[in-house]
């Protein structure tokens, strides 16, 4: 069998999503979190302090892309769905707690960027992540997936 480029990067992105969400799971598990923890506020200074009002769904997130999504994962703390359209192959993932979102981005591997918003995340190549940017914002994060490499607004 032979693979292109394209379906290398898609089997890497399917395979960081569920190594992604097997941690995030885990993690959850052994903190024995009682569903009472509520949603982290983004520190001072950051991007993500200037979004208001609730975080997105994924079909909300999904619906600004033309798109309806298929859902993978469907939990308490996270909810993934997937999407194939004219933007291309992507992944987008909410998260229930700002802590829930931080773990399964430690977990994330460096190889595969991200597009990070408020509690939310979407995982693509680099290419489909450029054009999802332009409709839905967020930070997009290339390596160190605490760190955007989006450039800061001059100012």
């Amino acid at each position: 069998m032979t693979y292109t480029r394209e379906s290398r990067v898609a089997s890497r992105v399917q395979a960081t999503a569920v190594l992604g969400l097997t941690m995030v799971f885990a993690v959850a598990c052994s903190a024995g979190n009682t569903g009472g923890e509520q949603p982290a506020q983004p520190a001072a200074g950051n991007v993500a302090a200037a979004e208001t009002g609730p975080p997105p769904t994924v079909e909300e997130l999904a619906a600004k892309l033309d798109c309806k999504p298929e859902i993978q994962v469907d939990s308490a703390e996270m909810r993934t769905g997937y999407c194939d359209n004219s933007i291309g192959k992507f992944f987008l993932s909410t998260f229930a707690t700002q802590k829930g979102k931080d773990d399964w981005m430690d977990t994330a591997p460096e190889y595969s960027p991200h597009l990070v918003g408020n509690l939310w995340t979407a995982l693509a190549t680099r290419e489909v992540l450029d054009r999802l940017k332009t409709k839905i914002g967020g930070e997009l994060h290339l390596s160190d997936h605490r760190v955007s490499m989006t450039p800061a607004p001059p100012g």
